[in-house]
């Protein structure tokens, strides 16, 4: 019984050292008709070094996370393989910066529409962690979220 007890401590602690990180503020740009892409965007907050590896939706076949930057006095918009996710700092996925770029849409996205997206963060022991939200659309005209406003997941 003792030994049993000492496994599942083990276990668990090895289970709560996985990177747990919030989601806070997501919110998708809707679309228009024949519109192909749109930009998804949120705050991450890890509690220990993570990175942000991938992100998968259904409504896109293409989802990849971007970075726009100056290059040569142009602002330009690129994939990045991967988003550090600092321990215990806010990384902001914006517009105009780091953000979730959803291609070759599968149909348009409504304001309203939730948003299945994935996304997969992997800590620096090597371990993946898939978190599953649901994002809502709104339209670029709509008011900005406040700060707290919407959803706030833990993982």
């Amino acid at each position: 019984m003792k030994r049993v007890v000492i496994s599942l401590a083990v276990l668990f602690s090895m289970v709560a050292a996985q990177a747990q990180v919030t989601v806070k503020d997501a919110w998708v740009r809707a679309t228009v008709a024949q519109q192909k892409a749109t930009g998804a965007f949120m705050q991450l907050q890890s509690a220990q070094d993570a990175k942000l590896i991938s992100v998968q939706s259904p409504v896109a076949a293409v989802v990849e996370v971007h970075e726009m930057a100056m290059d040569g006095g142009v602002m330009k918009m690129r994939a990045v393989p991967s988003l550090a996710l600092p321990a215990g700092k806010a990384v902001e996925l914006k517009p105009g910066s780091y953000h979730v770029m959803l291609m070759d849409l599968k149909g348009q996205v409504k304001d309203g529409d939730t948003v299945p997206v994935t996304l997969v963060v992997e800590g620096k022991d090597g371990k993946r962690q898939n978190i599953n939200i649901k994002v809502p659309a709104r339209s670029a005209a709509a008011p900005a979220m406040k700060h707290g406003d919407g959803q706030m997941h833990k993982h």
